[in-house]
């Protein structure tokens, strides 16, 4: 079965259609006839013809924060919308991103196997910077396109909230002084991100700053108190240890529960004095999943939700979970360049895990899977050692398995490297560094598959 990728035929208005739709920014006309099914943050349509064993399903995700150009924000709706829960590791084939209306529009598809049948799944990702939509439709027969097409194209975007939002004036003009970078044998210490923020690695966090605006993102830390199950408690731990040692007076303090939301934001501010400085600063802590501890100080309240949408007065339960999302974003500029005298060493990722089988009438042990894999590079002036190991079986019956290759390395720019030989091909990695209390974490993804960064770090 071939699919061949289409688009892109968006028109950026509402429409007046009496069949059309809406759902958060989009507005589309639903199939004719198709079973509906509404969730939190997406809307999905099916269709099922039995006689034929043919089916389809399209489906209207909510918009999520931009990660701020339509490339990445593609990659990143293929790896969480398709490749994860699809099992797809193969790149798409794409299509050229089009404009319209301030929206950048890009689509790709790729084949998985669903009951032991060949099917097809296709993306569309729309971005404006500020805010992403994507569609997916997925299908077992040729049968479908014609509605697929119909469906795309008659879709409608209204730009963002928050895209407008941020033609406002902020309530201050205030420019945050420029960090000093703390003393690092690691070359970059610094990113100009294009954006417009700026990270600067410190001691005990990377500064991220823009405009009056700055962010800290706090390295991990066992200081924390993590035990209680009220996350109350584990949040005030929090304030209590990363900021309320460096500031005082605090005044207005709030502690939002968030939402029912099962990665359990935390969210608290409060008015502080910045002893550093004599003023008064707004200042928020937040976490929420694997996001770190994320400190945003603002010059007051309104310069913040102006920023990132998130007014503590007005949350409640029923708050949508993408409300979070320009906060967590800000996790991802822990970032910085790579060079090659950066890379010396060995670095390894060592990965393991494994599976326990149990019978499910006796609850007894029905043998131990295993599963165990690890990658290593090692880097010498310009050359490097690669190998992979893996073991898997169940114990007792273990099978060994890997493959390893040398060659010449080199860093074509600061954001990825080349190998002249992986696995019997010369392979480019996007590459960047993330920065803990004392040491960098390299990340590596190949550039022709991106599907995902694996973490390495150095052991000698």
């Amino acid at each position: 079965m071939k699919y061949i990728v289409f688009l892109l035929c968006i028109f950026i208005s509402v429409s007046a259609f009496s069949q059309q739709e809406t759902f958060d920014l989009i507005t589309y006309t639903p199939p004719k006839g198709w079973k509906k099914e509404f969730k939190e943050n997406v809307i999905g349509y099916s269709n099922v013809d039995n006689a034929k064993k043919t089916w389809c399903r399209i489906s209207v995700y909510r918009s999520t924060a931009s990660k701020g150009a339509i490339d990445q924000d593609f990659i990143s709706e293929w790896n969480e919308l398709v490749a994860k829960p699809y099992q797809i590791t193969k790149a798409p084939q794409t299509s050229t991103t089009q404009d319209a209306a301030g929206w950048k529009i890009k689509g790709g598809s790729g084949t998985f196997v669903f009951n032991n049948s060949d099917a097809a799944v296709l993306l569309t990702t729309m971005s404006d910077n500020s805010r992403v939509v994507s569609i997916t439709a997925m299908t077992n027969s040729q049968d479908y396109m014609p509605v697929i097409e119909r469906f795309v194209e008659k879709v409608s975007l209204k730009k963002s909230t928050a895209s407008n939002a941020g033609t406002k004036p902020a309530a201050s003009s205030t420019t945050t002084p420029r960090a000093t970078p703390v003393k690092s044998s690691y070359k970059f210490t610094t990113t100009n991100f294009d954006d417009g923020w700026v990270a600067t690695e410190q001691a005990d966090w990377v500064q991220v700053a823009k405009g009056n605006l700055k962010v800290l993102l706090h390295y991990p830390t066992n200081r924390i108190d993590v035990s209680s199950s009220d996350v109350k408690i584990i949040a005030n731990n929090a304030w209590n240890i990363l900021v309320a040692p460096r500031y005082s007076n605090l005044k207005n303090f709030k502690l939002t529960n968030g939402n029912l939301d099962y990665l359990r934001p935390m969210f608290m501010s409060g008015n502080v004095s910045d002893p550093s400085t004599g003023k008064v600063v707004y200042v928020v802590l937040f976490k929420r999943g694997e996001s770190g501890w994320i400190e945003v100080v603002a010059p007051d309240k309104n310069t913040f939700v102006q920023a990132f949408g998130v007014d503590n007065d007005i949350i409640d339960n029923t708050v949508s979970m993408s409300i979070w999302e320009p906060l967590q974003k800000m996790a991802g500029y822990n970032r910085f360049g790579v060079a090659m005298s950066d890379l010396i060493g060995k670095w390894t990722n060592n990965f393991s895990g494994m599976t326990q089988y149990v019978n499910v009438y006796t609850g007894a042990s029905a043998g131990m899977d295993t599963h165990s894999s690890a990658q290593v590079f090692v880097f010498s002036g310009n050359s490097y050692q690669w190998q992979i190991s893996s073991a898997s079986g169940f114990v007792g019956s273990i099978k060994f398995q890997g493959a390893k290759s040398n060659g010449q390395f080199k860093v074509p720019t600061n954001w990825q490297i080349y190998f002249s030989d992986i696995e019997a091909k010369p392979r480019t990695y996007d590459a960047y560094f993330s920065c803990i209390k004392g040491a960098r974490i390299l990340w590596l993804q190949d550039s022709a598959y991106p599907i995902g960064f694996t973490a390495y770090g150095r052991s000698e």
